[in-house]
């Protein structure tokens, strides 16, 4: 089997749909598209969520919390 989830970045609003396998993390998904999970928030209907965290939502917001430049 495995997770889905739809990652929305914050800001720009690019959505991306990650697949990763059963108990993956929000770290796991963060690290395969590039996004060093240090510099996010993982949100969740306004919740943080820790990156440590198994993926069980359909649909997080990443905010970006630091300069990229």
């Amino acid at each position: 089997m495995g997770v889905k989830c739809r990652l929305l970045l914050v800001p720009g609003g690019e959505c991306i749909e990650y697949e990763g396998m059963d108990g993956a993390t929000y770290e796991d998904a963060l690290l395969s598209i590039g996004i060093i999970p240090d510099t996010v928030l993982i949100l969740f209907k306004g919740q943080s969520l820790p990156q440590d965290t198994r993926i069980g939502e359909d649909e997080v917001e990443i905010v970006s919390t630091g300069s990229r430049g």
